[in-house]
């Protein structure tokens, strides 16, 4: 651990050089990073939860069908509104 502790806090210093900042800002910047994306991937994780809880409860839904037609025409530039759920 300690070679590649070396190796990483070399690297951190050579990245700083190259753009002109102090090793502290990378690491900020690599820290504040990781945090916005786990932030990110927890809401992405509790309102996958919370559609599932939903959907077990009332039986709406949208068929892959349904979905995939108006994906496509989202992605020809339509302004398509969303399917109706159904159950």
């Amino acid at each position: 651990m300690a070679e590649s502790s070396r190796s990483l806090s070399e690297i951190v210093r050579r990245l700083a050089a190259a753009r002109g900042v102090s090793p502290e800002q990378i690491v900020r910047e690599a820290v504040e990073q990781y945090v916005d994306r786990d932030e990110q991937r927890q809401r992405y994780h509790r309102d996958a939860l919370a559609a599932w809880h939903d959907y077990q409860s009332t039986g709406l839904h949208v068929s892959d069908e349904e979905a995939d037609r108006w994906l496509a025409q989202l992605e020809a530039g339509e302004d398509a509104a969303p399917p109706e759920c159904h159950r």
